[in-house]
């Protein structure tokens, strides 16, 4: 199972990334723990300075604006 966490306030590009997400790892049949963090001191811990930010396994895999379908499914993937 694959940890991932959604760095954000709340903003719409961020709802768009958790569903996005929970969407292709369904169609993918990968099982995740999606977990939303809007608290900015956790957030800044992991260096994220844009919004939303991905975060997998308790690594950085993106920062800043909605990534591409494509892109989600590398992270499912690997």
């Amino acid at each position: 199972m694959k940890e991932i966490k959604v760095l954000g306030s709340g903003c719409s590009t961020c709802r768009a990334t958790i569903a996005l997400i929970q969407k292709e790892a369904e169609t993918a049949g990968v099982d995740i723990r999606l977990e939303k963090v809007e608290d900015i001191a956790e957030i800044m811990r992991f260096g994220v300075m844009s919004t939303p930010g991905v975060v997998i396994d308790g690594t950085v895999v993106h920062a800043g604006g909605l990534p591409s379908k494509e892109t989600v499914q590398g992270w499912l993937r690997a």
